[in-house]
């Protein structure tokens, strides 16, 4: 008697056991949902409010712009000025005040550029170019600037502020290289 009475309850245990267990799993599958659900909101009211901003995005100073996104960088105000559009590859040479280093912003990422130079014909061609990008050192410090470490609208300011520092059009960029050269 006390055998059976010892598999019952020991059966009772293991069956309510699994009941307890299917309903966690249905609870967190039911928790799943709506963490997923809030994600989608949560993206689709950002969309909302980013395409009715997006129309008046504009950069009113692109070269405090640029200097900012060396400001990020660097962790001081450089007062970084103009200097040159540079092409193949492209990019926007900056000059600091000071003329103790020059920054170049390019579209292109640092593997790029390697590849780019290494599809140039001669070695000769690098020192004729006039590109700092294609004599770039292996160690050469670089910092990627997006939409993750910029802003929410970097990927819209990007292509406006280009456009006026160079005079052309920059097309579809969503994130920016920038090169320290010192």
């Amino acid at each position: 008697m006390e055998i059976i009475l010892a598999i019952v309850v020991a059966s009772a245990v293991i069956f309510f056991g699994a009941l307890i267990s299917m309903g966690n799993e249905r609870q967190r599958k039911a928790i799943d949902g709506l963490r997923e659900q809030v994600v989608l909101w949560a993206v689709q009211d950002l969309t909302i409010k980013r395409e009715k901003v997006s129309r008046s995005v504009s950069v009113a100073n692109p070269l405090e712009w640029f200097n900012n996104l060396a400001v990020k960088a660097l962790g001081y105000d450089p007062r970084l000025q103009f200097l040159e559009v540079l092409d193949e590859p492209r990019a926007l040479m900056f000059i600091s005040e000071d003329t103790s280093m020059k920054f170049v912003f390019s579209v292109h990422s640092q593997k790029e550029i390697l590849a780019f130079k290494g599809s140039k014909q001669g070695r000769l061609s690098r020192f004729v170019e006039k590109n700092p990008l294609l004599i770039l050192p292996r160690n050469a410090k670089f910092h990627e600037f997006s939409v993750l470490n910029c802003g929410m609208f970097f990927d819209l300011e990007l292509p406006l502020a280009w456009k006026e520092i160079s005079g052309q059009p920059l097309g579809e960029a969503n994130s920016v290289w920038a090169y320290q050269l010192t």
